[in-house]
């Protein structure tokens, strides 16, 4: 059967693509809903995505890994490519379109969620995780990464107070201390491997100083989809 997603050239090239990374509980949401705010005070039209999801077929992939109850006893492997499968798609079929428009695309989470959290935290080989995420992501990695930094009994403790009566479980933010803990230092390992991509805050800082900072970040890139952004 043939398929019309595959890689064309020029797909990858042009736009501005930023990822957010980091714990559950870390205030990533927060920080990205004030960065879209921002770019569309300054006139941009920023493209929104998450993983997973972000396509009908992510979306699906999204409910069997949090919520579904045929998800229960799902083994690390089939995790792993479930995510990749996601975000195949998601990239083939949204993002480097977006890009190749000149567009700046968001992504709450891209290929580094894989990489520490089934990798590093479910303790998959390094090199098949990293084989996996290269097949599914393809060319393009994301020009900035910001990873939220914060203690994860901290983050796990403000993830649980603010989720809502009645909010249905999600296995993902659902795994023990121990999890969190591996999923902390899978971070904090890939920010020192790639400062060049990578920049660590300090998400226990007030929302509007981390805000600021992001967007010195972005500011110091001298990007021309970039300019204009204001703190």
């Amino acid at each position: 059967m043939g398929g019309g997603l595959g890689i064309l050239p020029g797909m990858w090239t042009g736009g501005y693509f930023i990822s957010f990374e980091g714990s559950e509980g870390c205030g990533k949401s927060t920080q990205i809903a004030m960065l879209l705010g921002t770019l569309r005070a300054a006139g941009k039209e920023p493209l929104l995505v998450r993983e997973p999801g972000g396509t009908p077929v992510g979306e699906c992939v999204r409910h069997l890994l949090q919520h579904a109850p045929e998800g229960e006893g799902m083994v690390a492997e089939a995790e792993l490519l479930l995510f990749a499968a996601s975000r195949a798609q998601l990239v083939r079929q949204v993002i480097l379109p977006a890009l190749g428009e000149g567009k700046i695309v968001v992504a709450d989470r891209f290929l580094d969620s894989t990489t520490v959290y089934q990798g590093v935290a479910r303790q998959i080989p390094s090199g098949d995780v990293a084989m996996v995420n290269r097949f599914a992501a393809g060319p393009r990695l994301p020009d900035i990464t910001f990873v939220l930094d914060m203690d994860p009994a901290i983050a796990m403790e403000r993830l649980r107070s603010g989720r809502g009566p009645g909010a249905p479980a999600d296995r993902m933010e659902d795994q023990g201390p121990a999890f969190y803990e591996a999923v902390r230092a899978g971070y904090l390992t890939l920010a020192a491997a790639a400062p060049e991509r990578i920049r660590l805050l300090d998400a226990g800082q007030p929302s509007d100083r981390i805000a600021a900072e992001i967007l010195n970040h972005l500011a110091n890139t001298r990007h021309a989809l970039l300019e204009g952004i204001r703190s």
